[in-house]
């Protein structure tokens, strides 16, 4: 029984109209190959698995082609046979990985020196070719200051930092990229029809982008889906083999965001709890959803219709404002390096979620607004509670600077109608100075990223909204007392948390339970109702 051969072999493009996204490397090859324009030494660089050592050998080909030097090898001449089985006497391919040493490189450029035996060229392809120590790159700097006209340098690389600059200046020097998603679905699904294997399409788009760009790990990747779905390759067998996220849950997360549904949001994550999820890889996804949202508000033709969900991602897209999506994205991102420093994953992962839902715009309608902006600036009986609930700022005399004693920052935070970035820079800052048409607010250095003008900017026009009138914000980076908005609210949630976790403990039928049985409380599951 012959053995099957790997589809990244089996498939490997043999000439340049078969590669597949580095467009732009074949046309200028193409073009240099056609007017004769020829190097000695060529350098391919770019990640594992998009094409390098592929285009160095269908450029051996185009340079030893019994056809003549051509951009399109025929393939059937004795050359290109030989190149395409590895088997052709004037192509010698070195892995540097493995011939670091200095000695290997002169036997190497000592051959050089002797014309090929049957070839126009001798073409030496060195893989990974960083990998030289120093005294080898020095051996070989020697043959490409004066290289023999018979010979072709081909070298390649992941690393071209650690190549010396001598020998990059004397090499003509292809960047190779990674290949896009949709590029490398369209290849799969082309092999998957020649091999006659049955697929979906969700499937394959999974497979191109946990592929990552390379081409030769999404054909590994295939390899593995066929053998794990036993000649067939569906989307559950994928998802279950790539270790992929639902994306409902995701969706149904970003649901609740808009909807503000807290409860749902916890009950969710209890599920992906429950299944053994990673929450580290939960994050990945939703950012990735969530870049592709901001694709479909900012660039709604980018969303094709074979995009997963992209009927989903577009009726998304139009529910929630564009600075939440981008917020969500930088709490996401965030969220994943703090899940290492968090209590346990459930936690990172539930506080993270929580973050997303606390720094969302509340709802105050425009009557609300309209009363607070017209609230009367004497004391009166019936004012009692606007003057404890919003702050009075336009009650301070002329060239009170500094005059805080009835200034509330933080009540007044609550009550405008900042989203987003802003929000989060208000929350972060804290009242320095205060006068009747200006106020100072400080943010710590910690924080000070958030100082875009832009952030500032809807702040001040907040401000003006509320009291009717052109007040002037200023920011500055410095220490602070601490009593700044998001502080006052973690500490009155951290409140709440500890007057249910008492109220809990003091439950007869919970007493019983612990004397009689030796129950233990387990804190970390208490939660506060939501009113």
């Amino acid at each position: 029984m012959s053995q099957t051969q790997v589809l990244a072999r089996k498939w490997r493009p043999k000439n340049f109209s078969e590669l597949t996204g580095q467009e732009h490397v074949v046309r200028a090859l193409g073009n240099a190959l056609e007017q004769n324009r020829l190097h000695h030494a060529y350098l391919f660089t770019g990640t594992r698995g998009v094409g390098k050592t592929t285009i160095a050998r269908i450029l051996a080909k185009s340079l030893n082609c019994e056809a003549g030097i051509t951009s399109a090898p025929c393939g059937t001449c004795q050359a290109c046979v030989q190149i395409d089985s590895g088997s052709f006497i004037d192509l010698i391919e070195l892995d540097a990985a493995s011939n670091t040493q200095v000695d290997n490189m002169r036997e190497l450029l000592e051959n050089a020196l002797y014309a090929p035996t049957c070839a126009r060229f001798k073409i030496y392809i060195i893989d990974e070719v960083h990998m030289l120590s120093k005294s080898a790159f020095n051996a070989m700097l020697k043959t490409l200051e004066e290289p023999p006209e018979h010979v072709k340098f081909i070298l390649a690389t992941t690393d071209p930092q650690k190549i010396p600059i001598t020998v990059l200046s004397r090499c003509l020097q292809f960047n190779l990229k990674q290949i896009p998603p949709v590029q490398i679905a369209h290849h799969l699904q082309q092999v998957l029809s020649k091999e006659s294997i049955p697929n979906d399409i969700p499937s394959i788009q999974f497979i191109a982008r946990a592929a990552q760009g390379s081409m030769r790990d999404a054909l590994s990747l295939l390899d593995q889906a066929i053998a794990f779905g036993e000649g067939k390759i569906d989307e559950a067998g994928v998802r279950d083999m790539l270790g992929i996220i639902d994306q409902g849950y995701l969706f149904d997360m970003l649901e609740a965001l808009a909807q503000k549904d807290g409860l749902t949001l916890l009950s969710l994550a209890g599920e992906m709890e429950a299944q053994c999820l990673s929450f580290d890889t939960v994050l990945q996804e939703l950012a990735a959803l969530l870049h592709r949202l901001a694709l479909a508000q900012a660039v709604p033709e980018a969303i094709s219709e074979d995009t997963l969900d992209s009927a989903r991602i577009l009726a998304l897209a139009q529910r929630l404002p564009p600075e939440d999506v981008q917020l969500f994205y930088q709490i996401a991102l965030h969220g994943r390096s703090d899940l290492s420093l968090a209590p346990d994953e459930y936690a990172g992962f539930t506080m993270t979620l929580l973050r997303m839902l606390a720094f969302m715009p509340d709802d105050f309608s425009e009557n609300h607004q309209a009363a607070s902006t017209a609230a009367p600036k004497t004391q009166s009986p019936d004012a009692s509670a606007i003057r404890h609930s919003q702050p009075v700022i336009d009650q301070l005399p002329q060239g009170s600077a500094g005059a805080l004693s009835n200034f509330n920052w933080p009540e007044l935070v609550q009550q405008l109608k900042l989203t987003g970035m802003a929000k989060m820079l208000a929350q972060y800052s804290e009242a320095k100075a205060v006068s009747v048409d200006q106020i100072e607010l400080c943010i710590p250095d910690v924080h000070k990223h958030l100082l875009e003008k832009k952030y500032q900017d809807k702040i001040q026009t907040a401000m003006q909204a509320y009291f009717g009138k052109p007040i002037t914000i200023s920011f500055s980076v410095g220490s602070i007392t601490g009593m700044t908005p998001a502080v006052l609210k973690q500490r009155e949630e951290t409140e709440k948390q500890a007057q249910a976790i008492a109220t809990i403990e003091k439950d007869p039928i919970v007493q019983e339970l612990i004397e009689q049985f030796d129950a233990k409380l387990i804190v970390s599951s208490i939660k506060p109702i939501q009113k």
